[in-house]
């Protein structure tokens, strides 16, 4: 009996070694498991963050294009601006040249007055 109950002890303490270590694997694959959702759920997460920013990129190019029109804008209003100045420039000469036209003419028709006053005065 005592070689027989041994055996039988020793088969009792490996069945129940194999079960534990089952019971080991399985809370293993269960932490295992766990940590796979938790894994696709951040890696869920990171596509999200990820495409909001590739959303944020493109409103972010929208904005450049929408500045580069209003330089170019800008730049058009600057250049007729400086084309108009450089019209008033040579309308202000136009006018001082008239001016001075105006001026030999008053000086001449001063002068035809003169005459005339003085040809009127002899009478």
């Amino acid at each position: 009996m005592g070689r027989t109950g041994l055996e039988d002890a020793l088969q009792r303490l490996d069945n129940l070694t194999q079960e534990e270590t089952r019971m080991a694997i399985a809370q293993v694959l269960q932490a295992t498991y766990t940590v796979n959702d938790t894994v696709r759920r951040v890696a869920g997460m990171v596509i999200d963050v990820d495409d909001r920013i590739s959303h944020v990129k493109d409103m972010v190019i929208g904005v450049d294009d929408r500045i580069a029109k209003v330089e170019d804008a800008v730049t058009s209003v600057m250049d007729r601006v400086a084309n108009l100045e450089s019209r008033v420039r040579g309308i202000d000469g136009t006018v001082t040249s008239t001016d001075q036209s105006v001026n030999a003419v008053d000086d001449k028709v001063a002068e035809v007055i003169g005459g005339l006053q003085n040809i009127l005065s002899r009478r």
